[in-house]
């Protein structure tokens, strides 16, 4: 594997900091900013919508740029969004410079994504893959935790530095370790980009990721609750029991990148099934605290492990704008985690127990399988056909061919 792909992983661990360390913020910056607990919430929303606003958007106006360029300039827009959080002097500021920091998030991973693809060699692909989305994972397990500690001992303003002083240190690193590239992803402008968008095994592939990741985020957004009032655990253990969960997610994203190497749909399918298993199993495994904290990194693995193969089967069926499709899937699972969270919250509020979200994401687990089942009927319906065009096409009479011209 090249070594540009770390430039790509410290990236993606910068992003995936800033992206879940403000949940554990949310207390010191609300004290300090003089507003509500629920108000300080708004701030996790500002970066989502940045997310999916900015995936598509910024894939698309930057086709025509060199990759490693883009590459660039995403994580210098990243670094100056975090900045600005640190130097908020109110909430307004606050929401806008969260919102700002967001807006690169999918296009990087999207552009990233490609750029890792075309480094290596085609039986290598989801494991390239894994291999970026790892910053992202080890960022669950080591750079939240800090960036949490640094916020309350420093300051909830010195994280957002430091996440920006890694943001830097990326942005060297892209310079250094990316090769530079010349070629334009497409001649064709802003259209001829969203055009490749209304593709149905490109939705098919999208709504896979929506569904199978709010089935993660159904059960995850409520983890706490779970692990304390039904497993008994001391609030002071939930960080490590999250830090596990990431370790989880970073082994089923390397398991899921080299399976899905030799099958990419087989290790979809195992993937979204194992979650089923996973979260049925949740009512039960959160009776003891073991079991529980086994819970905890399964769901990491089995969640993770559809990762590399959702994001290279959206690349390949939108093959003349990768970067935007791959972008959208980012946008996608940012949706997964608004709509999951939801409807895990839905169940909750019905009052049908502490760990009734994880049976919420039982359902959008199978909704999961079900979308991708439809898009195997698909592509099966549609290779066929593609089959006997190409065999017509061989087989045009050299003089009806002259005929033609």
């Amino acid at each position: 594997m090249p070594l540009a792909l770390l430039a790509l992983a410290v990236g993606a661990f910068g992003i995936g900091t800033t992206e879940f360390v403000m949940m554990g913020l949310l207390p010191d910056v609300a004290a300090d900013l003089n507003i509500s607990i629920p108000s300080a919430g708004h701030l996790v929303s500002a970066y989502a919508l940045g997310v999916v606003i900015g995936a598509p958007l910024l894939a698309a106006v930057t086709a025509r740029m060199s990759r490693r360029t883009v590459l660039i300039g995403l994580m210098g827009l990243f670094v100056v969004g975090n900045a600005l959080s640190a130097l908020a002097p109110d909430n307004g500021w606050l929401l806008a410079a969260r919102f700002l920091s967001g807006l690169p998030h999918g296009a990087f991973f999207g552009v990233g994504a490609v750029v890792a693809t075309n480094m290596v060699a085609p039986e290598r692909k989801a494991r390239s893959v894994s291999l970026m989305f790892l910053g992202l994972t080890v960022a669950n397990v080591a750079g939240v935790p800090v960036a949490t500690l640094m916020g309350q001992h420093l300051g909830w303003r010195a994280t957002f530095l430091g996440v920006s002083a890694i943001g830097l240190a990326a942005i060297a690193a892209l310079a250094f370790l990316i090769p530079h590239d010349h070629e334009h992803t497409t001649a064709q402008g802003l259209r001829g980009e969203l055009a490749a968008l209304r593709s149905l095994p490109v939705w098919l592939s999208l709504g896979t990721t929506v569904a199978g990741f709010g089935a993660l985020f159904a059960a995850y957004s409520y983890i706490t609750p779970m692990l304390t009032d039904a497993a008994g655990y001391a609030d002071a253990s939930v960080t490590l029991l999250l830090a596990l969960f990431g370790v989880g997610a970073t082994a089923g994203n390397l398991l899921g990148g080299r399976l899905a190497d030799h099958s990419l749909r087989g290790t979809l399918f195992g993937g979204l099934t194992a979650l089923v298993a996973v979260l049925a199993l949740f009512p039960l495994l959160m009776r003891t605290e073991l079991t529980a904290a086994v819970a905890v990194i399964l769901l990491g693995m089995a969640a993770f492990a559809t990762g590399s193969p959702l994001q290279l089967m959206v690349m390949e069926k939108a093959s003349s704008a990768p970067s935007l499709a791959s972008s959208a899937n980012q946008a996608a699972f940012n949706l997964a985690n608004a709509g999951g969270a939801w409807i895990g919250g839905l169940a909750l509020a019905a009052g049908f127990g502490v760990t009734s979200p994880a049976l919420a994401g039982v359902a959008l687990a199978v909704l999961g399988l079900a979308v991708a089942s439809l898009a195997y009927a698909v592509d099966r319906r549609r290779a066929p056909v593609a089959g006997r065009e190409r065999i017509v096409a061989s087989h045009v009479p050299r003089e009806a061919e002259a005929v033609h011209h």
